[in-house]
């Protein structure tokens, strides 16, 4: 029987420890990867959304907002709670109203927590309203916050929130 050296015993603990460092570097690679590909998904439902709202394409949006009564909407002092209320209410009758719609976020910040991403952002709209027979064109923009949620292997808006800068008062009509 051979007796263990001192050398062997720091070679195989040299070993050992290279081998950890190594595994450490492998996971800690697939780790950052997969947050950057959940990240990318995130970012690519939230480009999605407003390429449905561009489009007037409910079918497209009900790919990237979740279709329950989880999800919650608050925008300019509105709030809708459920996707039949947010769809039947709010959704479906401003895509209706609104054509040639432009719909940018700009400025977006995700923040990501395991199945759980938030995004903050800015956005700006344009488009050409139809009301009572006669078209106008509109222009806003805002902040925004959206949570999303992995759900069946794809990040779904769970809620959003956004909101304008107050208007300046009108000014007062003189005669």
């Amino acid at each position: 029987m051979v007796k263990p050296t001192v050398v062997s015993y720091r070679a195989a603990v040299i070993a050992l420890v290279f081998m950890g460092v190594a595994a450490f570097v492998v996971l800690s690679r697939s780790a950052a990867m997969t947050g950057t590909d959940d990240e990318a998904a995130v970012r690519e439902a939230l480009m999605q959304s407003t390429l449905s709202f561009e489009k007037n394409d409910v079918a497209m949006a009900t790919k990237v907002w979740a279709n329950d009564t989880s999800l919650t909407v608050f925008e300019s002092g509105h709030a809708n709670y459920g996707w039949a209320d947010y769809g039947d209410n709010h959704l479906v009758p401003e895509m209706a109203e609104m054509k040639n719609t432009k719909y940018v976020l700009t400025d977006l910040k995700i923040h990501m927590a395991g199945k759980t991403a938030w995004a903050t952002f800015k956005y700006t709209i344009s488009a050409d309203v139809s009301d009572k027979g006669k078209t106008r064109h509109v222009e806003g923009s805002g902040l925004g916050t959206a949570v999303l949620e992995q759900r069946s292997g794809r990040w779904q808006i769970v809620h959003w929130h956004s909101s304008a800068p107050r208007r300046a008062p009108a000014a007062p009509v003189t005669q």
